[in-house]
């Protein structure tokens, strides 16, 4: 019936058999070898991170740009005071934080001696403020005139986190990172930390596997997805009947095979079904592929095990008296990953910025 039909099962069925396999891969972990692990954390989960950090870069950017355009859109649909508030106010608070920690960045962190510091946190600033330039410059708004400075908030404060992130993560001394002996200052950044990135990687996996408009349509004769208008189908309330699942993955492999025509699909629902509005996504098809789902929360899998392990380095530091710990999250490794990832990020806004006006033809 089509490999779509066979995903589909295996995602959305078998959760008894699922849970049973489930526990005894993580009781076969305890068993496997450890030149397994290190061959995976140092080359499998490395490039799997690098690509979820790039593909949350491209997310980041992205919800930059759709946060500020639904500002404007429900301002001009309502006319609406409140609107216009939460777009000027959120672009005001963001842009007074990014200053802040920049100022705290200079005091702490930019001592004598520390030039190492003192250039990320320069060049972080140069990049907030070209970004902030360029996103009001007459030409950009010219041929992008959504562009603003609600956008270009957003890049800054997260680019100006990530800064203040690898230098509070340097393995140095009290002169050049404070914090480096600190336990509790040092735990309370863990906690921040950690509750930060797992709002990132839920945000980002559920973004990326559900936003199909960034991926391209494609269509259901294709093996793709089908988009489903919002106005016309409403939210899932009720799981489908055997009847009504089995109706609809016939009529999918019909609209597979061409005997009947994608509309087919927006056929209304079964005499049998539930009455109302409610709807069945599955009658229709998803609005994902499910292998780009399960691909990107592959690859969060990859950067959450290189979070937790440091990138593959921990330092084992003398505490008070005999109590020694293991210092995970302060290297060279993970201030450059965040360094880097900052500049990819301005890179990445700067050029849907640039792009419209080098190659108009195309946006």
């Amino acid at each position: 019936m089509g490999m779509c039909v066979i995903l589909k099962a295996l995602t959305t069925r078998f959760w008894g058999p699922k849970l049973v396999l489930w526990i005894v891969l993580v009781v076969l972990s305890f068993f496997v070898p450890e030149q397994f692990f290190l061959f995976w954390g140092n080359y499998v989960a490395l490039v799997g991170s690098v690509l979820f950090i790039l593909y949350g870069l491209v997310l980041l950017v992205d919800f930059a740009h759709s946060w500020a355009e639904t500002c404007l859109e429900k301002y001009e649909a309502t006319e609406s005071a409140g609107w216009q508030t939460v777009l000027i106010g959120s672009t005001f608070v963001m842009f007074a934080a990014s200053l802040a920690l920049t100022i705290v960045m200079f005091i702490f962190f930019a001592a004598s001696g520390c030039s190492l510091n003192q250039a990320f946190i320069s060049v972080n600033l140069a990049l907030s403020i070209l970004a902030t330039a360029m996103s009001i410059h007459p030409t950009v708004q010219e041929y992008n005139t959504r562009s603003g400075l609600a956008q270009a908030a957003m890049v800054c404060i997260y680019g100006t986190y990530l800064t203040m992130s690898a230098v509070a993560n340097e393995p140095d001394d009290h002169q050049c990172n404070p914090l480096a002996r600190s336990r509790g200052t040092q735990t309370a950044s863990v906690i921040v930390g950690a509750i930060f990135t797992f709002l990132a990687i839920s945000y980002s996996t559920t973004r990326a596997a559900t936003q199909t408009s960034s991926l391209g349509a494609a269509s259901v004769k294709s093996g793709g997805y089908v988009r489903v208008d919002d106005a016309e189908h409403g939210l899932v309330r009720t799981e489908p009947s055997t009847r009504a699942r089995m109706r609809s993955e016939a009529l999918l492999a019909a609209v597979e095979s061409g005997a009947l025509p994608s509309s087919a699909l927006d056929s209304s629902d079964d005499e049998a079904s539930v009455a109302g509005d409610d709807r069945d996504d599955e009658r229709s098809g998803v609005q994902y592929h499910y292998s780009t789902f399960h691909l990107v929360f592959f690859l969060a899998t990859c950067y959450t095990a290189c979070l937790l392990t440091s990138w593959g380095t921990f330092q084992i530091e003398k505490g008070h008296g005999e109590d020694d710990f293991v210092a995970i999250g302060r290297s060279y490794a993970v201030v450059w990953v965040k360094v880097v990832s900052t500049w990819v990020c301005y890179g990445l806004y700067y050029w849907t910025l640039l792009a419209p006006v080098v190659m108009p033809d195309r946006y």
